[in-house]
């Protein structure tokens, strides 16, 4: 594959930012479990994790040079992601079986590619080192969202919320908070369509605390030790130059000593919620 330049890119987003629910709309609803056609060849397909950095260029401009994503939750942490819920998840937004406006025309095959491409770029994120740094809820009523978090979610996301990569269930520890809760919500209102069905169920019927209290748990489960990046660690497949579109250039050094190897950076404006 010929790297697509990151203007060219960028260039297509715009262009399709406007028309991308209605498309999505029109596409069949799968089961989480289901691949497509193009996840099933990405699967049996050996990944060239050489190709897959140069794909993750465009990526990294959201997720950040280090698949980190922002604090705020706008963009949620990929770094470490299981290399089958990443080729599911892309195939599933491409597909029209998850809306993503966003994401949407960075998954299209002129931009992100086939299916090898697709493998590629799954197999450097999931290499990637997690972040030391994630951002957590407020910690008022952890207790019972422990007792949540063992009753529904332990049983798929595992008792650490490491997830399982053969059954496509997503590694959660280590996520940010405020992007935890915003899919809990759009998974129970059935607006993410490509959600486990069974979780559907299980909190259609969870009232604001146990949401709040369920996500703030999970977002202190911890991965392990050799899965985070030292405090320090930076991805030196990128210059200290590149610039992610969360984070803007003022002055000042690359490292931060809060959130890491990023710029200092100017807050964009919180996503609503729904509620």
């Amino acid at each position: 594959m010929k790297r697509k330049p990151l203007l060219q890119a960028v260039s297509v987003a715009l262009g399709f930012i406007l028309t991308t629910c209605s498309v999505q709309a029109m596409e069949t609803e799968k089961d989480s479990k289901i691949t497509t056609k193009l996840e099933e060849e990405a699967l049996a397909l050996k990944p060239n994790i050489d190709n897959g950095r140069q794909i993750y260029e465009m990526c990294a401009v959201c997720h950040s040079p280090h698949g980190w994503g922002t604090p705020d939750g706008r963009y949620p942490q990929i770094a470490g992601q299981h290399y089958n819920v990443i080729i599911k998840q892309l195939g599933d937004i491409r597909a029209g079986n998850r809306d993503n406006p966003t994401m949407y025309p960075f998954t299209l095959p002129n931009v992100l590619g086939g299916a090898q491409d697709l493998a590629d770029v799954a197999a450097y994120i999931e290499q990637l080192p997690m972040s030391p740094f994630n951002d957590v809820g407020p910690g008022f009523d952890l207790s019972y969202g422990k007792e949540l978090y063992k009753e529904h979610c332990e049983e798929c996301h595992g008792k650490e919320g490491e997830g399982d990569n053969k059954e496509f269930y997503p590694r959660i520890q280590g996520q940010h908070f405020t992007y935890l809760l915003r899919q809990m919500r759009w998974i129970q209102i059935e607006k993410r369509r490509n959600a486990d069905k069974t979780m559907v169920k299980q909190i259609h019927r969870f009232s604001g605390r146990d949401i709040h209290s369920v996500i703030d748990y999970t977002s202190r489960l911890r991965p392990p030790a050799d899965k985070v990046a030292k405090p320090d660690w930076r991805n030196r497949d990128f210059p200290d130059s590149f610039v992610s579109v969360p984070r803007t250039f003022i002055d000042g050094p690359w490292w931060d000593s809060t959130w890491g190897p990023h710029p200092r950076w100017v807050p964009m404006q919180p996503i609503p919620m729904i509620e």
